[in-house]
């Protein structure tokens, strides 16, 4: 087995990588370093820089005849696409659809998508499942849902497996403060850095925050389990942004308080999903409460803060 894993130099994609290249698998990795780092990638994978929009695309399926595919590559940014839908929409659906071209061409076994809680869009205090409505309230939103549709027409028409994996706030190692869960990349940064993160709104917008190990888990799972399915990726717990905020706090001395700003456009109030499908299916659950995952991701910011001034 050959995964192809687009955007594999990423937060989430390089996760996915190194668990494949310690579990035996063969990857190739296609990333264009907009958002990834070239020192994320695995020795032992095979890298070749190219946008996922380039025709380029086409060759390198012809060349590693890749067995499946892990489509982690995207605009993830919700303020981005308001700001410039055009872009957000080159990259999440025209990006999608052509490596969905290359897949049929050239016989890929299996389709596996990063999706997005927020295609569910608002919705109330109750746990998400799988059946909930499609209602985006962004372009980001939208940008991830409208490649689920292609996907499921390219299975209808040409029998391409898929499974569809919707995440919820991912977060953890090697995370930019850019993305939908990009708050606890931003805190930790700017706490770190004896600055005042600002929290927009009142704060009391609930998340359900996932760690990036466990996502890179139910990929791999899904390599062989939930064909042909839409599962939810997170924890069914939800965590206010004030929360989020004191948890982080407490494990520093002396933070900075937070500053207060206005309410983004295209922000959720509350997102929580439920996991039992994917429980179910691909027998994935999550592994670390966000106690610990924050734990880890606060020592791997030390960590390459000590480093960075180091170098200086």
């Amino acid at each position: 087995m050959k995964v192809l894993v687009t955007g594999g130099a990423g937060f989430i994609g390089s996760h996915i990588v190194d668990l494949l290249i310690d579990k035996g698998f063969k990857v190739v990795v296609v990333d264009n370093l907009s958002s990834g780092n070239k020192a994320y990638i695995s020795e032992n994978a095979t890298f070749y820089e190219v946008d996922i929009c380039s025709e380029k695309i086409e060759e390198i399926f012809r060349t590693e005849k890749p067995t499946h595919v892990i489509h982690q590559a995207a605009q993830v940014d919700v303020s981005s696409s308001v700001v410039d839908p055009v872009f957000d929409a080159e990259n999440n659906i025209l990006g999608t659809v052509r490596l969905l071209v290359c897949s049929q061409k050239y016989d890929i076994q299996k389709f596996i998508y990063a999706s997005s809680c927020a295609v569910y869009g608002e919705t109330d205090n109750s746990s998400i499942i799988e059946s909930h409505p499609f209602q985006p309230i962004s372009y980001y939103g939208l940008s991830k849902g409208t490649p689920e549709i292609y996907i499921k027409l390219f299975h209808n028409l040409y029998g391409i497996p898929y499974t569809i994996l919707r995440y919820a706030n991912v977060y953890g190692p090697r995370q930019t403060p850019k993305g939908e869960g990009g708050v606890v990349s931003i805190f930790i940064n700017k706490l770190l850095n004896n600055e005042s993160p600002t929290i927009f709104g009142d704060g009391e917008q609930k998340r359900d925050f996932v760690y990036v190990k466990d996502v890179a888990t139910a990929n791999m799972l899904a390599l062989a389990h939930g064909e042909n399915e839409v599962l939810n990726i997170g924890c069914n717990e939800q965590t206010s942004i004030n929360q989020l905020y004191q948890m982080i706090a407490s494990m520093l001395s002396n933070p900075n308080p937070p500053l207060y700003g206005s309410k983004r456009k295209g922000d959720i109030a509350h997102s929580r999903l439920d996991f039992a499908k994917a429980k179910n299916l691909l027998s994935w659950n999550p592994v670390f409460n966000l106690k610990q995952g924050l734990k880890e991701t606060l020592n791997y910011a030390k960590a390459n803060l000590n480093q960075n001034n180091d170098n200086n």
